[in-house]
């Protein structure tokens, strides 16, 4: 498979694109206004321990507070009724994903030894006060100890979304190039990719002689087959920043941030720019050479795939990248054999629709519905990753009936998200032939990013008829006419409304002017929204319409 990076900066964004085979596969944009969070680390305060939501609330110095749940809580902060016996995972998953991803989320963390006054010390808790508790079926019952106004290290694994704040964690990662950083862990553990025994062996070996006491690390698969000068590079680097941090944990006087995280285009490189990558295409100076500068010290191998685009047409024309992100803000994608899929977000989660392409006959009707489903499959599990739709997935899936047939649309699903790095799970078609999926929340979605919520219909999607404003309209007149005397009015309307009121040979608005007695000049203007109206007197040269809007 060809796999590109492409690059293009702006004056108020960076977009990121990512090709597999020509084809837009993942999609990157950091903007001011909806900077990147997650990585960042923070020093913050517990304002509440809510036992009933198996959670916290932290503040982090933001203006919503963080929300930690107690499965995100680390050792150092529990007292756990059952041993852990499983404290070093020689198999850890690797985890070198995108540069939002999450390092630690099925850690088993282990105590740390390191020097940071805030995790050796548990509070002590008043004899009538119990500590919070959380259970697990590997652990048994937990006690959180944690309590209102105690100071902890968090980090950023989820970006908020909707009316959600940030989640976090005290499972601390800094993710390098080579290794994840766990400075409150004695975890070793070795991605899965890596296969060789020996090669194994080797990297745990150079892992427990290097880190310091009572850290750990994740080796991601990027380590396989480099130097032990090239690994120790990277540990020396991790440590030093986390040297950093801990001083400014030590000098900081309340909560904030204390660790930010690589900017959005250096992240990519460090996470996702692998032997694998063909080309990585940059039309920024700026960004080329902190890219390269990057490279020079971490992976010079790789310097040679690294180009300015300087070209005039623009890069993501070039590549025929804009083109197809066009199509991710629409919820209709055309499948190729002329069938479609509808993409829809409610409050709780993504529907999606599958449509064949036209009528057939019933002998056909069952091989057709499972190619259209098979081809359908393909593009969804595409468009999950690129507009990076998460949490609950309902895809209506048109009618099959052999079990075979359900069977081969769920493992081909299975088999599409494999590429995926978010956590999914894809369950079976249920009787009514709808596939479920859950996906892993880290990021807002792509849409929530580029767009925003509708001003007239409030993300609805859909505004009041023309019919239900004249009704409004008359009403408001009504109300008018039985508290006023005056006979001159001027209405402002938007042009889209315009013909409703105006058309025929006795218009909406004559009628209007008959039954209330009253002479009315009608004035467009598109500032106004499309499901409002505003009157002005002319007597009184001022706007009325909240007068007389009470009905």
């Amino acid at each position: 498979m060809k796999k590109e990076i492409i690059i293009n900066a702006a004056l108020n964004e960076t977009r990121i694109a990512i090709t597999e085979d020509g084809r837009l596969a993942e999609f990157f944009i950091e903007m001011p206004d909806k900077e990147r969070s997650v990585g960042n680390i923070y020093l913050g305060k517990v304002r509440r321990v809510v036992s009933g939501l198996n959670a916290a609330f932290v503040d982090i110095g933001h203006g919503q507070d963080a929300f930690l749940h107690f499965s995100d809580v680390d050792d150092t902060l529990e007292n756990f009724f059952t041993d852990d016996d499983e404290a070093d995972d020689p198999d850890e998953p690797d985890n070198e994903y995108n540069p939002d991803d999450s390092y630690f989320d099925e850690l088993n963390i282990a105590p740390s030894e390191t020097d940071v006054v805030l995790r050796k010390e548990k509070p002590t808790f008043q004899s009538n006060t119990r500590p919070a508790q959380f259970q697990t079926r590997r652990s048994g019952k937990v006690d959180i100890n944690l309590e209102e106004n105690q100071s902890i290290i968090v980090q950023i694994v989820r970006e908020a979304y909707a009316q959600k704040g940030v989640k976090v964690t005290t499972r601390v990662a800094l993710p390098g190039r080579y290794v994840v950083l766990l400075p409150f862990d004695n975890l070793i553990g070795i991605s899965r990719k890596i296969s060789s025994v020996k090669e194994r062996k080797r990297l745990r070996f150079l892992a427990k002689t290097s880190l310091p006491k009572g850290a750990g690390c994740i080796i991601r698969t990027a380590a396989q087959g480099k130097s032990d000068k090239e690994l120790m590079k990277d540990w020396e680097k991790l440590v030093e920043t986390w040297t950093d941090v801990e001083t400014k944990v030590k000098k900081s006087d309340g909560p904030g941030l204390i660790y930010n995280d690589m900017e959005l285009a250096t992240s990519v490189i460090r996470d996702l720019f692998t032997t694998d990558v063909t080309r990585v295409s940059c039309d920024s100076k700026k960004l080329y050479k902190e890219i390269t500068t990057y490279l020079k010290w971490a992976s010079p191998a790789l310097l040679e795939k690294v180009e300015l685009y300087s070209d005039k047409k623009s890069i993501f024309d070039h590549f025929g990248v804009e083109k197809e992100l066009e199509a991710t803000y629409k919820s209709k994608v055309n499948l190729p054999s002329g069938g479609t899929i509808i993409i829809e977000q409610t409050e709780a989660m993504f529907v999606v629709d599958v449509n064949s392409a036209k009528s057939i006959s019933t002998s056909q009707q069952e091989q057709s519905a499972l190619n259209t489903n098979l081809e359908a499959v393909k593009e969804i599990a595409r468009q999950i990753r690129l507009r990076d739709l998460a949490g609950m997935i309902l895809i209506d899936c048109i009618d099959v009936n052999r079990d075979n047939n359900r069977k081969r649309i769920f493992f081909e699903m299975r088999k599409e998200l494999g590429r995926d790095r978010a956590k999914t799970v894809v369950y079976p078609l249920t009787q009514l032939c709808i596939l479920q999926i859950t996906r892993q929340r880290i990021n807002q979605t792509i849409g929530d990013k580029i767009t925003e919520t509708c001003p007239t219909c409030h993300g609805r999607g859909r505004i009041p008829s023309k019919s239900v404003l004249f009704n409004t309209i008359e009403r408001w007149l009504k109300n008018f006419r039985s508290h006023s005397k005056e006979f001159r009015l001027v209405l402002y309307i938007h042009p889209h409304v315009a013909p409703y009121l105006t058309d025929g040979a006795i218009s909406r608005l004559s009628k209007l002017m008959l039954k209330y007695f009253v002479k009315i000049k009608l004035v467009l203007d598109e500032h106004i929204p499309i499901d409002q109206f505003k009157f002005e007197s002319v007597r009184r040269q001022k706007d009325i319409t909240q007068e007389y809007m009470k009905f």
